[in-house]
């Protein structure tokens, strides 16, 4: 195993098995690696990541810019360097950080995509969910990721155990465990779904909440993609996912009045300035109420 390989695995060791990231953000993370070792390796014929300087880096990110690669794009690529060249740091592989020195380029702040209260309604009105085991937790995965709020990778890992009658604990970014309620509607869905589970599987062999058809662990992209099927059914919008819901679920509940505090703790952000792009959505809001209402407008 070469250095390049070796510092590599290591790393992914950890943001898997320490950090807990997801599946899609451990692939994300390595692509970006490989895509910067390759480089360095080509154009400088360095023999391991110690040796790359914040030079080097800049090159990097010159030749993206130049090969048409977005702004949004450059800068998670950067993020993960920055990660990368963290973990070498505490494990002592390198002295000082070359990051420290690259600047991530400007890019515009896009809106959170998110759907009206009143289309997710829709949603669950309509006929098209059956009265079995499979339909009804199809509900339940789109009950909770709206009504909660909770991310992807929270909601396939919640066992059993985690529910209780009003909430349901949830194991977040960075291993933190965090509490949020349910309504009653939840609720409800939740006790019709364990009754269709039970009469489904007379034994369960895991403990996880939400279980394909044939018992196992949930998935992301079978999430995902039972996500864009139904709302597909409501809407044209080509971004259909379960961060979506997520995003829905913020800002509806910003614009019925919660607090931004509020919305922080149960969206589990780190900090309030991850929670406050939601007001940007709020306010555009307002701006084409305004345009389509005001006398003047008309």
């Amino acid at each position: 195993m070469n250095s390049f390989q070796g510092q590599s695995e290591n790393f992914k060791s950890y943001i898997q098995n320490e950090r807990r990231l997801s599946v899609h953000t451990v692939t994300s993370y390595m692509s970006d690696l490989d895509q910067y070792q390759n480089f360095i390796d080509d154009k400088f014929k360095l023999s391991h990541f110690g040796e790359a300087t914040h030079n080097e880096i800049r090159m990097w990110v010159v030749e993206l810019k130049e090969k048409g690669v977005s702004a949004r794009s450059i800068n998670r690529k950067i993020s993960t360097l920055k990660s990368f060249y963290k973990f070498l740091l505490t494990q002592k592989v390198i002295e000082s950080s070359p990051m420290s020195k690259v600047i991530s380029p400007k890019q515009s702040k896009k809106l959170p995509v998110y759907f009206e209260q009143n289309k997710l309604e829709e949603l669950f009105q309509l006929e098209v969910f059956q009265d079995s085991f499979s339909g009804v937790r199809d509900v339940l995965v789109l009950e909770l990721l709206y009504g909660t709020g909770m991310r992807l990778a929270e909601l396939i890992h919640i066992q059993e155990k985690d529910v209780s009658m009003n909430e349901i604990k949830v194991l977040g970014k960075g291993n933190k465990e965090r509490i949020v309620p349910i309504t009653p509607r939840i609720r409800k869905v939740i006790d019709v779904y364990m009754q269709k589970k039970q009469e489904e599987f007379e034994v369960c062999e895991n403990q996880f909440l939400l279980v394909t058809n044939k018992g196992n662990k949930l998935y992301e992209k079978f999430v995902y993609r039972r996500v864009n099927h139904y709302l597909g059914l409501v809407t044209n919008e080509k971004k259909r996912s379960p961060h979506t819901m997520r995003h829905s679920f913020a800002t509806n509940m910003l614009n019925n009045g919660a607090q931004l505090q509020t919305i922080k703790e149960i969206l589990g952000h780190a900090n309030l300035s991850a929670t406050q792009v939601y007001t940007h959505n709020s306010i555009q809001r307002l701006k084409d109420t305004y345009k389509k209402f005001h006398p003047k407008e008309n």
